[in-house]
C-alpha cells in the first residue's frame, strides 16, 4: 500500500488521479487532499477517500469544512494556507506526491516535494518553466524521482530509452517532437481572432481542461511552456525540440533517433493514461481509459505551426534562448494576460502583445534561488497588469 498526497485534488488532474486510485484500492491510500477554494468538492472527496489531512486556502472555509466533516463522522484533519500546502508535500509518510496545482501557485509545494526526496508526479509545468535550474537541482540533490504527467512529456518519457540519463548523443536521440492539437482556432481566419470570446477559447476540441489551460491551448502558449519544460526534464536544447500540430491528439509526442527511427506513444486523449503510468511506474495498471481504436481514428494529420496565428510559441522559444529570469517573466505575464482576457478586459490577440511587452520591459537576469525566481515573477506581474490597464482604458 502506497500513500499519496494530491496537491490540487479538485482540479481536472486531481479528479482524474482519484479516479485511477479508486480502481486500485488495495494499492494506493490517499494521505492528503489539497485544494484552494472548492470546499464542496473537497468535502465529497474526503468522505469517499478518508484522507488523514485536507487543506484549503482560506481559514474560514477550512473551519467550515472541518465542522462538516466532523458532523459526517470523518476524522480528516483540516488545515489551511500555503504553509500547510508545503507541509503536505513533504509529509514523511507520503510515498508519492501528485503536484497538480495550476500556475505559479503550485511552484513552492512542488519544490517542497522535490526537496523531501519524494516520488513526484509533476503536472504543474510552471515549476520547471519558472525555476527549471533550481527545481532540477533540488531533484538531484535530494534523490527525488520525477515523473512527468503532461501527456506530451509522459509520451516522450515512455519513448526514450529506459536508461536515458540526459545525454542525447549517448542515447542515439536526435530530437523531440511535441505534438499539439492546434486548439479551437486552428482554422479561424486571422482577422476574426480579435473577436473570439472566452467561451469559444475554452471549447477545446479534444481535451476537457480548466479555463486557463484551455486558453493557453488556444494561443499555443501551453506548447511553449511545454518546450521549456522538456528542456529541463530531458536536458535537451531548444533547437532539438520541434512542435508538430496533430489535430486528432492520438499521438501524444515522439522521439526521433539518429538511425531514422521515430518512436511515438499513442492513445485516446485522456489524462488518466499518463497518471496511471506514473502512479505505477515502472509497472503498468489499468487506468479506465478505453483502448485506442485505430480503425475509428482512420487518419492522422500533421501540420507546421503558423507563427502569425500562434505568436506565443515564438515568445516561448525566445524565453528559452534568453534563459535566466525570462521564462518566469513569460509565465507570469501570460497568467495576468489570460486572466484579463477571461474577465473581458482585453482581446484574445492582446494576450501575446502583453507577454511580449512584459519581456521587453524586463530583460533576462540570472536566477539561482527561489527568491530570485519569485522576484522576477512579481515584477513581470506588475508590468503585465500595467499593460492590461493601458489596453483596457
Amino acid at each position: 500500500m502506497q500513500n499519496i498526497t494530491i496537491l490540487g485534488s479538485t482540479g481536472s488532474i486531481g479528479v482524474s488521479t482519484l479516479d485511477v486510485i479508486r480502481r486500485h484500492p488495495r494499492r494506493y491510500r490517499v494521505l492528503a487532499l489539497c485544494a484552494h477554494t472548492q470546499a464542496d468538492r473537497l468535502f465529497e472527496q474526503c468522505l469517499e477517500f478518508q484522507p488523514v489531512y485536507a487543506v484549503l486556502g482560506d481559514a474560514r472555509q477550512a473551519g467550515q469544512l472541518a465542522q462538516r466533516l466532523a458532523a459526517a463522522g470523518c476524522a480528516t484533519a483540516v488545515e489551511h494556507g500555503s504553509g500547510a500546502l508545503v507541509r503536505m508535500a513533504g509529509l514523511p509518510e507520503a510515498d508519492m506526491v501528485m503536484a497538480a496545482i495550476v500556475g505559479a501557485a503550485g511552484l513552492q509545494s512542488a519544490l517542497a516535494a522535490a526537496m523531501a526526496g519524494k516520488k513526484l508526479l509533476l503536472a504543474n509545468k510552471e515549476a520547471l518553466v519558472m525555476a527549471g535550474s533550481v527545481f532540477m537541482r533540488a531533484v538531484r540533490e535530494n534523490g527525488a524521482t520525477l515523473l512527468p504527467i503532461d501527456s506530451e512529456h509522459n509520451a516522450i518519457f515512455q519513448s526514450l530509452p529506459h536508461d536515458y540519463s540526459g545525454d542525447l548523443a549517448a542515447s542515439g536521440v536526435s530530437g523531440l517532437l511535441l505534438t499539439a492539437s492546434g486548439g479551437p482556432f486552428r482554422r479561424t481566419p486571422l482577422a476574426d481572432l480579435g473577436r473570439v470570446t472566452p467561451d469559444q477559447a475554452c471549447a477545446h476540441p479534444n481535451w476537457a481542461m480548466g479555463r486557463k489551460i484551455s486558453v493557453d491551448s488556444a494561443t499555443m502558449m501551453n506548447k511553449g511552456l511545454e518546450i521549456i519544460e522538456a528542456r529541463w526534464l530531458f536536458n535537451v536544447p531548444a533547437e532539438k525540440i520541434q512542435v508538430v500540430i496533430h489535430p486528432q491528439s492520438v499521438i501524444h509526442s515522439l522521439v526521433q533517433y539518429v538511425d531514422g527511427s521515430v518512436v511515438a506513444e499513442l492513445g485516446n486523449p485522456d489524462m488518466r493514461t499518463p497518471i496511471a503510468h506514473a502512479l505505477a511506474y515502472p509497472e503498468r495498471i489499468g487506468s479506465g481509459v478505453a483502448p485506442l481504436d485505430l480503425f475509428a481514428v482512420g487518419a492522422l494529420d500533421f501540420e507546421r505551426p503558423d507563427n502569425e496565428r500562434f505568436p506565443c510559441l515564438e515568445l516561448a522559444y525566445r524565453a528559452l534562448r534568453e534563459g535566466g529570469s525570462s521564462p518566469a517573466t513569460l509565465n507570469a505575464a501570460n497568467e495576468i494576460a489570460v486572466r484579463a482576457f477571461l474577465e473581458g478586459k482585453i482581446a484574445f490577440t492582446a494576450i501575446s502583445r502583453v507577454v511580449g511587452a512584459a519581456m521587453d520591459r524586463h530583460p533576462a537576469t540570472d536566477v539561482s534561488s527561489l527568491a530570485e525566481v519569485m522576484a522576477a515573477d512579481e515584477a513581470a506581474r506588475r508590468a503585465a497588469e500595467n499593460l492590461v490597464a493601458g489596453l483596457a482604458n
